[in-house]
């Protein structure tokens, strides 16, 4: 997919995210703010090209979020989350060369989610279990990375031949992409409680990707699972 089509599902989900609150007035109006924070682990790699054999790197997160409930249309309540989260990602290869050889490489982020929040069942201030799932883009900033190798460090014997990975440093500092969830809300007298997977799918390449570049693609992606603790400010 081209550059030009990825900025088209970005600008696309943005646009559901704030006509799809607008098409719903006539259902019934809330002004439900809540604050709190989140905290979970990623599980990521990277999608290169030529490709590069991984395992999944596991990875800590954590942040502060914000979610504005703004309508309830039939049973479902519609509203907009936001997040600012440092977190950790980066891949973990797969060596197989006969060597001993172990890569890791650790790459720190803050990431800003701006999500559309959909959840069904019990209204927003009404105690008990619901569903729910969130979708829209999300920004990024690299803060700093680190590389972790074995001590019997050697690339001679690499099957597929491809080394100029190795203490190459990010060159695109800002990543974007799109990021979907689903979970369940507990709500309670103390506030609520959210157990949410999540998938990123970035759109953006931290090093340089034209036809003079060693790689055509170095794009983040991740698995996620975040638990979440919102308290209402407003209801």
């Amino acid at each position: 997919m081209k550059m030009k089509g990825y900025k088209s599902i970005v600008l696309w989900i943005l646009a559901c995210m704030f006509v799809m609150p607008a098409m719903s007035q006539v259902g019934e109006p809330r002004n439900n703010w809540s604050i709190g924070v989140n905290g979970g682990m990623n599980m990521s790699k990277v999608s290169f090209e030529p490709s590069i054999k991984q395992k999944s790197k596991n990875g800590m997160a954590m942040g502060l979020t914000v979610r504005y409930m703004s309508e309830k249309y039939f049973k479902m309540m519609c509203g907009i989350q936001a997040e600012v989260n440092y977190v950790q990602r980066g891949w973990n290869e797969n060596i197989e060369d006969g060597t001993e050889n172990t890569y890791e490489r650790t790459m720190n982020y803050v990431e800003i989610p701006l999500l559309a929040h959909l959840s069904f069942g019990k209204d927003a201030l009404d105690k008990g279990v619901k569903f729910f799932v969130n979708a829209g883009p999300q920004f990024s900033f690299f803060l700093s990375e680190s590389e972790d190798m074995s001590e019997n460090w050697d690339t001679s014997y690499r099957p597929n031949g491809i080394v100029q990975q190795y203490g190459k440093m990010v060159e695109n500092k800002f990543d974007y992409g799109i990021l979907g969830g689903a979970g369940l809300e507990l709500s309670t007298g103390v506030g609520h409680f959210l157990l949410e997977g999540r998938y990123y799918y970035g759109l953006a390449d931290f090093w340089g990707s034209s036809k003079k570049d060693e790689f055509g693609r170095s794009g983040h992606s991740y698995m996620g699972i975040r638990l979440t603790y919102l308290f209402d400010i407003t209801k």
